[in-house]
């Protein structure tokens, strides 16, 4: 019989909790994708004048990477005081760094004003922006997780991952509309601040629905737990997450980051590198580009919850196995269908991609989550996570727009994404089924749960 720390909450707090945690993914994804978007569309013109179009996106994506390499020190940080401290406090954090930081960016001078200086500084901003993200993740999919029921964990913690296609559809989206009503100066004069401004508004409203959620009650417990046995708390916070994590889980973290390689690569190829692929080698309107992918992404949106319950019948393996291999079939069609130049086609290629990646977007929240013990559950799938994203996600659209550079052919980048994706195969296909694991149930020695595999821990249902 559940005790009442992990008996599940009533339907309407567990559903104020999962809004919470998809408003913050909402806002702090809005702000990551808006720069990628914009490091394709005119961040080269504003920050590297003076170069070759497709050298001057190189340089702009470079940037872009940048966020990336700062995602793995966010996942360290946020994951230690995450498991020290609990979720919601770290949470609030990474929301207001990350809003603060791209409301900046929309007041940046640009090169034309003060030189080299501007790419300095939207670098910095960038490196911000990458750190919040890094310690947003975990600790949104964990709190969603650690208060559902279990029997439909991987459904309902996968909305915090629909956070991710509808902050690009409301990137995407703000990006399209202003396209669409002002001309091209207009847009990269001022157009293109706007929607890093609008961050501003958001995250107040996301601040606020977050500040009213509570605490996991699974970490409560566990803290609970090891006062019970005669520790203070701060003898039970005592060993450092990311030891335990190193110490217990290591192969749990390298299955986490092999799982995110053809998931990364695929969705950024897919969603950040087309825009530039479109327009520059498909002759397709940068309009029509930003178009389709708004269109993938409403349906990318709908697709995640029910690959997510899916993963609740026949288990986060399977679910992530057939998107890992779709993804990586799906390449050559993917880049055949653009280069027709047609709209339709455009969209279908891009939203078969977007689905076949929700079917490992969205298990991989519960799944990363079952993977490791409570108290060093907000470091481990953070850093399992993260340090996958600086070798995948990272350079995904700088290695894609340097194999169109030198080979003039999508056929080496459909490959790279094909590598990724048995890469993938390979890490889940070793990995064990999670979905019957009782979150609550890992044991501890001294009152930590740190010190026993996540894998011995497994409920009987």
């Amino acid at each position: 019989m559940a005790s009442a720390a992990t008996a599940p909450p009533p339907p309407a707090n567990l559903k104020r909790i999962v809004a919470a945690s998809l408003i913050g993914t909402t806002i702090e994804w809005y702000d990551f994708f808006l720069y990628g978007s914009a490091a394709a569309l005119v961040f080269n013109k504003l920050f590297f004048p003076g170069s070759d179009p497709l050298v001057g996106t190189l340089l702009s994506f470079l940037t872009y990477a940048v966020g990336f390499a700062a995602r793995p020190l966010g996942a360290l940080v946020f994951g230690h005081y995450g498991d020290r401290l609990g979720r919601k406090k770290l949470l609030v954090l990474s929301l207001l760094l990350m809003g603060g930081a791209t409301f900046a960016i929309g007041l940046l001078p640009t090169h034309a004003t003060v030189g080299a200086a501007a790419p300095v500084l939207l670098t910095a901003l960038r490196l911000v922006q990458g750190f919040a993200l890094g310690g947003e993740w975990g600790g949104a999919v964990l709190l969603v997780s650690e208060h559902g029921d279990a029997k439909r964990r991987g459904f309902w913690a996968s909305w915090p991952q629909t956070g991710a296609p509808a902050g690009q559809l409301l990137a995407t989206g703000v990006l399209s509309l202003l396209t669409a009503t002002l001309t091209d100066d207009a847009f990269v004069s001022w157009g293109w601040r706007v929607p890093f401004l609008l961050s501003g508004v958001l995250v107040v409203v996301g601040l606020w629905i977050r500040l009213s959620v509570d605490e996991s009650p699974v970490f409560q417990e566990a803290l609970a737990r090891a006062e019970a046995r005669g520790r203070t708390p701060e003898a039970a916070r005592e060993k450092l997450p990311l030891v335990s994590v190193l110490r217990h889980h290591w192969r749990d973290v390298l299955i986490a980051m092999g799982a995110r390689m053809a998931e990364n690569i695929s969705y950024y190829v897919i969603t950040a590198f087309i825009l530039v692929y479109a327009t520059t080698s498909a002759g397709v309107s940068r309009q029509t580009a930003l178009n389709a992918v708004l269109i993938a992404s409403a349906v990318h949106f709908a697709v995640i919850p029910a690959w997510g319950a899916l993963s609740d019948r026949i288990g986060r393996r399977p679910v992530y196995l057939l998107g890992a291999a779709g993804v990586g079939l799906w390449m050559f069609p993917f880049f055949s269908l653009i280069d027709t130049g047609g709209f339709g086609a455009l969209v279908l290629a891009v939203t078969v991609g977007l689905v076949l990646h929700g079917a490992m977007y969205a298990p991989q929240a519960a799944f990363f989550s079952e993977m490791f013990a409570t108290r060093m559950r907000y470091s481990g799938a953070s850093i399992g996570a993260q340090f996958a994203s600086v070798a995948a996600g990272a350079p995904a659209p700088l290695i894609a727009t340097a194999l169109l550079s030198d080979y003039g052919t999508s056929t080496p980048i459909s490959l790279y994404v094909i590598a990724a994706a048995v890469l993938t195969l390979v890490a889940v296909g070793v990995a064990e089924e999670t979905r019957h694991r009782d979150l609550a149930g890992v044991a501890d020695d001294g009152g930590t749960e740190a010190s026993v595999p996540a894998a011995d821990a497994r409920s009987t249902a």
